[in-house]
């Protein structure tokens, strides 16, 4: 394990954050606001970390899938523990529990809340809640990989393994090359999102951490109705951008390069829509009695449709009123999650799709036991590695779901709540049903249970497998053993 890398990289994840906190830090200058100070507290505590640690000689720059992996974990971690301090200085969410809680929330772009009253917050605080989804939703290994000089084929194990998706490709040769297409098609999309709602009349302040939050598919409102005081229009626009905002990145790299076909022909895009499609029509049709008209349904169940499978998060009404088949299309929409590749959480379209394509060749050699068939998607054979890691990502997701309800059932909250709020976490989705449904939040859960959720919440960002190996000895085991010898070392010295 090379843990010369993995440090530097933390000391410029830390060094990064104390950038990020100057959007926070100038909107507190601009309100006159007081709580600023504890973004300038905590810019200077990364730098005090951040910069000693990017100074450390590296011996070695071989950084292999193990390195990638707890890098991306590590860096994770620090990131949200770093982006709580200013909630708990300023006193916004005294509670250390709740400020991570509220950060990792932000970070892992789901949008799930411990506030009771949004509006109660400052400026400045709710637009670094807004931010946080922003630097989350891409990824913040990817920002770093656009910027820093990282040399050597290694580093396309980082974004192998913050990337959402049950396989990880580059769109040019060089890695660094990838990252910075990514990031420039999420800034124009955001851009023109902030367009189109300044064209609605949207305040500017409102603009930005609605755009924030809809481009990193999180949710955060800065409204305790969170998009339901808005006009429709608006409405409509984040509904089309946080669907935009769910789609391959992939498929919009190919239309920038003329490959139309190409894009049209990707198969996960087109399942992706289908599914929306069918669940808008199946919603409109079942609520229609309880809107003014079929149109204001339709719009309506668009909203959510778009917001629930994305994994935004965000509402415009409160769908927990909704009939139970409306509610039970929208709990399922949670699993199936956005496409591969793209800034929304959930299982992903394209995993769903390997599995049935599994289960259909598995039903065809019942029938033909010598038949040869290869599992396909977009006329491409899927490699082996890619089934078997899709189906022991299923099933670790499964044990991680299963153990999570038991742990939080223990607050005696009613099923359709704990179901739901651990769909909604480890889905990086936001809102849930009953007591955590849109009009709802997670405080009334203990600090255990929250705990829990915290760990789904990252579990789900990070695709399950980078943040588990932080749990193995083997990882730690060099680690450990350098430790020690250091220990040793100062021990005979004080003796001597």
């Amino acid at each position: 394990m090379n843990y010369s890398m993995i440090s530097y990289i933390l000391g410029w994840i830390f060094n990064f954050e104390a950038a990020f906190m100057i959007l926070p830090g100038i909107t507190a200058i601009i309100y006159r606001e007081k709580n600023g100070l504890a973004f300038l507290i905590t810019m200077l505590i990364c730098l005090t970390i951040g910069i000693p640690l990017t100074r450390i000689k590296r011996k070695s720059k071989v950084f292999h899938a193990k390195e990638g992996a707890v890098t991306v974990a590590l860096s994770w971690l620090v990131l949200s523990i770093a982006g709580a301090l200013p909630f708990i200085i300023s006193g916004s969410i005294p509670h250390p529990i709740d400020a991570i809680f509220e950060t990792v929330s932000g970070f892992t772009t789901t949008g799930a809340s411990v506030l009771n009253d949004v509006e109660a917050l400052s400026h400045c605080m709710l637009i670094w809640r807004s931010f946080t989804h922003w630097i989350g939703g891409m990824g913040v290994l990817v920002f770093i990989l656009c910027l820093l000089p990282l040399t050597g084929g290694y580093h396309m194990n980082l974004m192998k393994a913050e990337s959402p998706g049950p396989s990880v490709s580059k769109l040019v040769p060089k890695v660094q090359s990838t990252a910075k297409i990514l990031y420039t098609i999420y800034i124009i999309l955001t851009i023109v999102e902030i367009i189109f709602l300044l064209i609605g009349k949207m305040p500017l302040f409102d603009t930005l951490c609605l755009s924030f939050g809809t481009a990193g598919t999180g949710g955060f409102g800065i409204k305790n109705d969170s998009i339901a005081s808005y006009s429709t229009y608006n409405q409509v626009v984040i509904t089309v951008f946080m669907i935009l905002f769910g789609i391959n990145f992939n498929a919009y790299y190919l239309l920038l390069t003329k490959k139309v076909m190409q894009a049209a022909k990707n198969e996960e895009v087109r399942y992706y829509l289908g599914i929306i499609g069918l669940a808008i029509v199946a919603i409109a049709i079942n609520t229609r009695e309880m809107f003014t008209s079929f149109g204001r349904a339709f719009q309506q169940a668009a909203f959510q449709v778009g917001s629930i499978i994305t994994t935004t998060g965000y509402a415009t009404t409160d769908f927990n009123v909704w009939p139970v088949f409306s509610k039970t299309i929208l709990v399922i929409l949670m699993f199936v999650g956005a496409c591969a590749g793209s800034t929304g959480g959930g299982i992903k379209v394209s995993r769903l799709l390997i599995l049935c394509k599994s289960a259909r060749k598995e039903l065809q050699l019942y029938l033909h036991p010598n038949a040869v068939k290869k599992i396909k998607m977009d006329d491409k054979a899927i490699p082996h590695e890619v089934v078997r890691a899709t189906n022991m990502f299923l099933f670790v997701y499964i044990m991680i779901f299963v153990t999570s309800l038991l742990i939080i059932s223990l607050d005696n909250l009613d099923m359709v709540s704990n179901f739901t709020a651990i769909a909604a976490t480890l889905n990086n989705i936001g809102p849930g049903l009953g007591a955590v449904g849109p009009t709802g939040n997670f405080n009334t859960y203990s600090y255990i249970s929250k705990g829990v959720m915290i760990f789904d919440m990252l579990a789900g960002r990070l695709e399950v497998f980078p943040l588990l190996l932080l749990f193995k000895r083997d990882t730690w085991r060099k680690f450990l053993k350098l430790t020690n010898k250091k220990l040793l070392k100062l021990t005979r010295s004080k003796e001597c």
